[in-house]
């Protein structure tokens, strides 16, 4: 099989969507809202801009937009945000969705910073929910609050234990930042690990103006490895999620950590996902700009037939890996839309 292309998924639909380097897409992250009640500072400014709400799909128009996706082979859906548990009435498209699991869609999952998981852990497991990702870049009170300019941790880690509970399998997030959260990435391992919760490190994304400079803080995973390897043994594992996370067993503690490394070993050659933002708008890619307009088409006249095309028309845009660094400071981010409105 060549390098680049992704495998033909079993079941394949009539009309798969497969772009021009033979890459199957199976896998929307579809975002609800850029909406977020944390401020973190490597993510957005204290005074972010949010959309207007006249903008964004209607949750009907979402769950039609995420029917044609099923139809044209996608077998997993991440419902994103910004935060999406802050979107109301939000439960009713995850049971919507949920419906489709086994008749098209072999997954629903959510990402989420935790903060109203309590809430919504039992709803989402009944809807048929059965992994979410929590975002969580530090156990210490003091730190949460400077990274996330809000006092939520305690909300956050009983919104873990609540997800738990339910059933729910949870997986830490955590974003590596250097002079910040370096020397606690250990002790984030061992608590989750000891949980039973496997736990990715991702690093800094060059992704909308933010406070600050990103390379004060841009921490690469290579050397984060070399560090967990003088203390632990990493052996490299073939699990998969679908997404770009590469995992290792770590031996001393039984449990699984992923690395997400988008500026030191680029994971484009596999990639299978597009991004749904909450307006509607589909990025081929998560550093590009190439998009085309869905909210145009679902609102339109014969919202299946612009659908589809604009679903043809994303494939054929789709490039063939991004181009993130951080080399220097000053420089601007890669692109000017931050994660929070392409969803994560």
């Amino acid at each position: 099989m060549d390098a680049r292309t992704t495998p033909e998924p079993t079941n394949s639909p009539a009309n798969p969507l497969v772009d021009g380097f033979g890459r199957h897409i199976t896998y929307l992250r579809l975002s609800l809202t850029d909406r977020c009640d944390l401020r973190c500072t490597y993510c957005m400014p204290e005074r972010m801009q949010f959309l207007p709400r006249a903008e964004v799909l209607s949750l009907e128009e979402a769950h039609q937009i995420a029917l044609a996706f099923i139809e044209r082979g996608v077998r997993k859906i991440r419902l994103t945000g910004g935060e999406p548990l802050v979107r109301r009435d939000m439960i009713d498209l995850v049971r919507a969705l949920g419906r489709k699991i086994g008749d098209g869609l072999d997954e629903l999952t959510l990402t989420t910073n935790g903060t109203r998981l309590a809430e919504f852990a039992g709803d989402l497991a009944d809807a048929g929910v059965r992994r979410v990702n929590v975002s969580l870049d530090t156990l210490d009170l003091d730190q949460f609050q400077q990274l996330s300019r809000r006092d939520r941790l305690d909300d956050v880690l009983s919104g873990i234990a609540a997800a738990r509970t339910a059933g729910l399998k949870v997986k830490l997030n955590t974003v590596a930042l250097k002079g910040i959260n370096e020397q606690q990435i250990p002790e984030m391992i061992d608590w989750a690990h000891a949980l039973g919760m496997d736990m990715t490190l991702i690093e800094v994304m060059p992704l909308g103006e933010v406070d600050g400079e990103r390379i004060d803080h841009y921490l690469p995973l290579d050397a984060v490895r070399q560090d967990l390897e003088s203390r632990w043994t990493l052996t490299p594992s073939g699990y998969r999620t679908g997404g770009p996370s590469r995992y290792v067993t770590v031996e001393e503690t039984g449990g699984r950590l992923g690395f997400i490394t988008p500026l030191t070993g680029n994971f484009c050659e596999g990639c299978n996902r597009v991004r749904l933002t909450a307006t509607g708008q589909l990025y081929a890619c998560l550093g590009g700009r190439e998009q085309v307009d869905l909210r145009a088409a679902v609102r339109s006249d014969d919202p299946d037939a612009q659908i589809a095309q604009a679903l043809d028309t994303a494939m054929a845009i789709k490039p063939e890996r991004h181009h993130f660094a951080i080399s220097q400071a000053g420089e601007a981010p890669a692109l000017e839309r931050h994660m929070s409105v392409t969803g994560g």
